[in-house]
């Protein structure tokens, strides 16, 4: 009753390169993420809620590549490509889950990027350490829910087929797939709830950076300008990282995809970005880059 991943480009030559280089970019999404959670968790500098939120991000993207990596890196060099319906359906829900948290905490910190820079008199008051603390609580709640929802309801469908999923981890679509029952209308449900996910907060993200720039570029300290655009610019790459293949994944028609696209797309989605972020912020920040080096002289002293 197991189900079999056929994983990462099947028959693909020299798949133990792809796979060591795979390996390789896990270690530094744990590298990077780790340390930035670790530098925010303890550099006092960095108690603020924009660095708080970054955490979270850091935090997200470090459960979600290891969501996919470490199973089909054992799969490879075992090579046992089996999984049970109970892992495979908490694949899918963390996968589910962490996504839309990622979805939910970048729109959160568009909101708290326009607060910081629209009205940052009242930053401090608005943004507090209990409005941080719900803002942390509504980004997984939300993902749990979004995952709740869409991996008991397909994980519950009959399947038909010989159980080989044409995927390197057990994404909805590809159980879809080889269900017997009719998913037509589960598609079109998914479709539908993909797109109020995506676009609900990408207008809000469009609308606050909107606001932000119209702002900054009336401001008469040229210091203040290029220290609110690099900070969002920041915000900006991940958001598009993030979007560009979860739009592409979850709202593109099924009939225009193929499973090597599909895969392609969610190898990016779910090993490359979660891996770029922290030195998407870290390389652009002045004050996550002072605490690195405090902190790397700390220890070489």
């Amino acid at each position: 009753m197991d189900f079999i991943l056929l994983g990462l480009f099947p028959g693909i030559k020299h798949a133990d390169i792809l796979i060591g280089a795979i390996i390789l970019i896990y270690l530094a999404a744990l590298t990077g993420n780790s340390t930035l959670i670790l530098i925010i968790l303890f550099e006092s500098q960095l108690h603020i809620p924009m660095y708080f939120l970054l955490s979270q991000l850091s935090l997200i993207d470090l459960l979600f590549i290891s969501t996919t990596v470490p199973k089909m890196a054992v799969d490879f060099l075992s090579g046992k490509r089996n999984i049970s319906n109970i892992g495979c359906g908490a694949q899918m829900f963390f996968s589910l889950m962490l996504g839309g948290a990622e979805c939910i905490l970048l729109t959160l910190m568009a909101c708290d990027r326009y607060v910081a820079i629209c009205h940052p008199l009242r930053y401090t008051v608005i943004m507090n350490e209990r409005v941080c603390q719900k803002m942390a609580t509504a980004t997984w709640v939300g993902g749990v829910l979004n995952a709740l929802v869409q991996a008991v309801y397909t994980m519950q469908l009959p399947k038909c087929r010989n159980r080989e999923i044409e995927h390197f981890f057990c994404e909805v679509m590809a159980i879809l797939i080889i269900s017997c029952k009719d998913t037509s209308a589960y598609k079109l449900a998914i479709l539908v709830a993909s797109i109020v996910l995506l676009f609900i907060p990408f207008v809000i993200i469009f609308s606050s950076y909107t606001i932000i720039f119209i702002t900054v570029f009336h401001m008469n300290s040229r210091k203040g300008r290029n220290k609110a655009l690099a900070t969002c610019s920041s915000h900006l790459m991940v958001v598009g990282l993030f979007y560009g293949p979860a739009i592409y994944t979850y709202i593109t028609p099924v009939s225009s995809c193929s499973p090597h696209k599909d895969q392609a797309v969610s190898l990016f989605f779910s090993v490359i970005t979660p891996t770029l972020n922290p030195f998407i912020y870290s390389l652009r920040n002045k004050d996550v880059l002072g605490a690195l080096r405090r902190y790397w002289n700390g220890v070489c002293s």
